[in-house]
């Protein structure tokens, strides 16, 4: 469907219980700074190209979204969780940082001291507490449906479609311009991107990946 006639967008995946688990870091031991770089470039295009777009977006997580699959979510307009939902942002644990947008989405979503909670520790958060910081919409009760979330955001989408397109795509242009959620992303994406790039040349980052693949837990040293 044309980008003009499509009302609303949902963001799902058709695996059981995973949304995107993220980087496959037996892969990205193996690729060099350059192909990290790139990787990390086109992901970050693909949530800015979620984000902007014109009419409103719904990420269903009926599973882990973990590092870029928690910050393509991030991009949609609303997330709906399924009962399973686990969500993180793990990087600073692989001497990296979210890439992607995610240290700037999610503190316009769940606010400054929770992103930093979230961001600093990696930890998870299941659907409930997501629910409770605003990370999520709602969470959707389980039924017989293998992707309850996916379900309810059909039915999010459909009530939302009630609505006169033109009025949609306004009401989300106007809601972005308030500042609030949208504020000043631009510039904040630059200051991530020059973050990464001083992260991806780190001593700790190759440490974290032999770490993984030795299965044992890293030693930084903060180099």
């Amino acid at each position: 469907m044309p980008q003009q006639e499509a009302r609303v967008l949902i963001l799902h995946s058709d695996v059981p219980g995973v949304f995107c688990a993220g980087a496959d870091l037996k892969e990205r031991k193996g690729m060099s700074i350059d192909d990290v770089r790139e990787f990390v470039s086109r992901l970050r295009a693909l949530t800015d190209a979620i984000d902007s777009l014109p009419m409103p977006t719904i990420a269903a997580l009926d599973g882990v979204a973990l590092g870029g699959g928690l910050e393509m979510a991030l991009a949609c307009d609303l997330r709906v969780a399924g009962p399973e939902a686990k969500v993180a942002l793990p990087e600073v644990r692989l001497g990296i940082i979210p890439g992607a947008g995610g240290t700037q989405r999610l503190s316009r979503v769940v606010g400054y001291s929770r992103a930093c909670d979230l961001t600093f520790s990696g930890r998870r958060v299941n659907a409930n507490e997501g629910v409770s910081m605003g990370l999520f919409s709602e969470c959707a009760e389980q039924d017989a449906s293998v992707f309850p979330a996916y379900e309810r955001a059909l039915k999010m989408a459909s009530d939302i479609a009630q609505g006169a397109p033109l009025a949609l795509r306004a009401a989300k242009r106007a809601i972005r311009a308030s500042g609030g959620v949208h504020g000043k992303v631009c510039d904040g994406m630059a200051a991530e991107a020059d973050a990464y790039e001083l992260v991806l040349h780190s001593s700790d980052r190759v440490e974290a990946l032999e770490a993984f693949a030795e299965k044992r837990k890293p030693t930084f040293e903060g180099r």
